[in-house]
């Protein structure tokens, strides 16, 4: 497959500079970067904490690289004035900000939207936090797991009798990142069209909140709410993991048609009289008995067997993968997501890179995660002649 070309990604000549650390706002910054933006990732003299977690591969961590390709590393110490100025003159050099401080630090470190706002009014500043830049619970921070807590994910996760579960992937990060670079992308085409920049206020829990949007309505409409099912779906049956012979396997029939297969393929034309599965609801309110009844069925064969028989039938449905089994799928090898990166050091891995293809072409990894401070020279050596060209256009002009 051919990747899009740099010139014709869609953020092409769009700045962004990142002060962010671990999950959501490197994930932001990343996406930003994918689709073509030039990314300056500022980390403190020691990196982003997410360098430090394992797999470790030649010394370089593989969390970091799978959340920032395509980007350069500046290493800065914001409590010298020499870093902070530079700090400074890249923000002012900017399209973009995004940082994921606690409310305020930024402010502190003069670094603040405010302190940019009447200098640059096209500036787009996004601040991605916990619980948000205002309210009662601003000041508090918050990582995927407390987030999940408080959001309400983990009363919804997990098996009826069972202990709280957060959900395995950690989804309040990276719903978070997605609606940041989400909202970036549109306020951009607001600045390009010759509107103002803006402060963009990316609470962590509000996200996580606005992707649950089925559990909420549950709630307003009914005034419960939603409880754990584990894979069970409180709206449709049979819509959930079934244990067959050898293993577990999933269907997914969400309306009366593909009702119908499934009783079909089982070959229980009973159910389909059975009063209790007449509708999507009945069977919904119902589902406890009725997978009782298929995996009764389920257990005189294995996985393979049923998911060739839902296949032919048009059933939705899946084999309950790991990682290993999910990345080697022949669509994944198709749509050509796995990619070869290269660590600093020369140790070869892999990524998974963006999923997105723009008209038919993948996007590209133009660059393979950076070692701390690796582009802190020629950053450096840019606003330094930079100054030097102001520098001798103010003597020109005093000249004259």
């Amino acid at each position: 497959m051919q990747d899009v070309s740099e010139k014709d990604l869609p953020l092409h000549g769009v700045r962004v500079v990142e002060f962010c650390t671990v999950a959501a706002g490197p994930f932001c910054g990343m996406l930003l970067a994918d689709m073509g933006a030039e990314v300056i990732k500022v980390e403190p003299p020691d990196g982003d904490t997410l360098r430090q977690w394992p797999p470790l591969s030649g010394g370089f961590s593989e969390n970091f690289a799978s959340l920032n390709r395509n980007k350069q590393s500046v290493a800065l110490n914001l409590k010298d004035a020499g870093d902070l100025a530079l700090a400074r003159q890249l923000i002012l050099d900017a399209d973009v900000v995004v940082e994921n401080n606690r409310p305020g630090v930024m402010d502190r470190l003069g670094l603040g939207y405010t302190s940019f706002r009447e200098q640059k009014p096209q500036l787009l500043y996004c601040s991605v936090s916990a619980y948000g830049q205002s309210g009662p619970r601003a000041g508090e921070g918050g990582f995927d797991l407390t987030i999940q807590a408080a959001a309400g994910v983990m009363s919804v996760t997990g098996e009826p009798d069972g202990a709280p579960v957060k959900c395995g992937v950690p989804l309040a990060d990276f719903a978070s990142g997605l609606y940041a670079a989400f909202a970036i992308a549109s306020a951009l085409a607001r600045v390009r069209a010759g509107g103002s920049g803006a402060h963009i206020d990316v609470p962590m829990y509000g996200c996580t909140l606005g992707i649950a949007a089925l559990q909420t309505s549950e709630y307003f409409g009914t005034g419960r709410s939603p409880v754990k099912l584990g894979s069970a779906h409180p709206r449709n049956a049979p819509y959930q993991a079934f244990r067959a012979a050898d293993g577990y396997f999933a269907i997914a029939a969400g309306n009366q048609k593909l009702w119908l297969e499934v009783v079909r393929v089982v070959d229980l034309p009973a159910l389909a009289a059975d009063a209790r599965f007449a509708t999507t609801r009945d069977r919904a309110a119902n589902q406890a008995a009725l997978k009782l009844l298929l995996e009764e069925r389920f257990a005189g064969a294995g996985v393979d067997h049923w998911i060739a028989a839902f296949n032919a039938a048009g059933v939705p449905h899946a084999c309950i993968n790991d990682y290993a089994a999910a990345l080697d799928d022949p669509q994944v090898g198709h749509m050509e997501w796995v990619r070869p990166l290269t660590l600093p050091g020369g140790h070869r891995t892999r990524t998974f890179a963006s999923p997105l293809r723009l008209d038919g072409q993948g996007l590209p990894i133009r660059r393979d995660p950076p070692a701390l401070g690796e582009h802190n020279e020629s950053v450096r050596a840019r606003y330094a002649l930079a100054a030097a060209a102001d520098a001798a256009n103010d003597s020109s002009k005093d000249a004259s």
